[in-house]
């Protein structure tokens, strides 16, 4: 018999902020947190200049515990032990019974240590490389540094799948509980903010050069909408077996109802509007509902023009009405490997506040663009039970979760 699976705690860091109230006032103001990077300037062949950068400060944690963290896995960390707290499970013993595992993801490890290397590659001097350079830079290391400072001995998974990271990493956890084989799996993904990362969209023509209006940009589904703003920050989800939940008197922010995920096959970076509905598909069959019952869609959103037409198109092709849509990349950017835990978190408030916020920035719809109900103005107040939150992912990767709202 499969176990239903609730999310019990969340924990993200990121532009908007790092509590649910303080995100909550600035989408209620409708204001992004993109700035110019000055310090960008230096890159003379990129040619955007744009980011939205998270000022972050880690708790102070016994350094022992944390000297083989670099940025990307410190972020992860801080979402986590926030969203411990919130679950009640901070130093919980049942941390380390063999119950609790993690799945976590991001795009690389930090950059900065694999610069390490690199300088080594070249200059033959092994200064810069210490005991921990490997732990900072590889790819595993924010799951594997999550269950080392907790002391988890459940099961490890490390998503690793670009900008699907985090959302991967949660399906996985899902899966991992329903099946009866974890009672608990902290479960998310993180970015650090680098320019490498916005020379890689550079190189595709897909990121946005309005470098003097940061206000204004990015503005997925907008006709006149440039391309994409690169971002970071990081988002802990804590899933948790219903009745294990409900028997330590757990507070239950949502339920996980369906995961659903699939591969292209056809293209490394060109979405195909086809597959990308097909993952979608497998999540509302995985959740045994009917997709009339689904009021709001997070959507991936990245401003760019394939990625925003293919990904309208496909929800639509699912849905077949106007389904209420909403992107948050407006607002933060692209934080890659963080951005389906991130997205995933704000969607559940928002769904359990009744309120979901609009689609800045944009002034004009693209008429090439599926006819969805993309929300703009103020918001919409959508009393819903079940909401979706998309993701894709270079290498043809797509991701869809619904989650079910709990109430009380």
């Amino acid at each position: 018999m499969k176990k239903r699976v609730v999310i019990s705690g969340g924990g993200i860091v990121s532009a908007l902020g790092n509590d649910w109230q303080t995100i909550f006032g600035k989408l209620k103001a409708g204001k992004n947190c993109i700035r110019r990077m000055d310090e960008w300037d230096r890159y003379e062949r990129m040619n955007t200049r744009l980011a939205a950068p998270v000022d972050f400060t880690l708790p102070d944690f016994p350094r022992k515990k944390i000297r083989g963290m670099g940025r990307v896995s410190r972020l992860a960390l801080a979402a986590t032990d926030d969203a411990l707290r919130l679950a009640g499970l901070a130093d919980s013993p049942e941390l380390s019974g063999g119950r609790c595992g993690v799945a976590y993801g991001s795009s690389t490890g930090s950059v900065d240590a694999l610069l390490d290397f690199y300088s080594m590659l070249i200059s033959g001097d092994m200064k810069n490389v210490s005991a921990t350079t490997y732990i900072r830079s590889m790819p595993q290391t924010c799951a594997a540094n999550i269950s080392v400072f907790y002391g988890l001995t459940g099961r490890l998974i490390s998503a690793n799948t670009a900008c699907t990271s985090g959302s991967m990493a949660i399906g996985y956890a899902f899966e991992a509980i329903r099946e009866g084989l974890q009672d608990i799996m902290l479960a998310g993904g993180a970015e650090e903010l680098t320019p490498a990362d916005a020379a890689v969209f550079d190189a595709l023509f897909a990121t946005s050069t309005k470098n003097d209006a940061p206000e204004a940009t990015p503005a997925a589904y907008d006709k006149n909408r440039d391309g994409l703003v690169i971002g970071e920050g990081a988002g802990t989800l804590v899933l948790e077996e219903y009745e294990h939940a409900v028997k330590r008197g757990a507070k239950i922010h949502a339920e996980i109802v369906g995961f659903g995920t699939n591969t292209d096959g056809s293209h490394i970076t060109q979405p195909n509007r086809t597959t990308m509905g097909g993952a979608l598909t497998l999540a509302i069959k995985d959740a045994r509902i009917e997709s009339g019952l689904i009021g709001y869609v997070n959507t991936h959103g990245t401003a760019t023009t394939l990625g925003d037409i293919a990904e309208s198109w496909a929800t639509y092709d699912i849905f077949a009405r106007a389904v209420p849509a909403s992107t948050l990349k407006n607002y933060i950017g692209h934080t890659l490997g963080a951005c389906g835990a991130i997205e995933a978190w704000i969607s559940i408030n928002m769904m359990n506040e009744g309120w979901f916020a609009p689609n800045i920035n944009v002034k004009e719809i693209d008429p090439q663009c599926a006819p969805l109900s993309y929300l703009t103005g103020d918001g919409e107040k959508i009393d819903t039970d079940y909401i979706m939150s998309n993701n894709f992912a270079f290498g043809g990767i797509n991701t869809s979760l619904i989650f079910k709202r709990i109430k009380t």
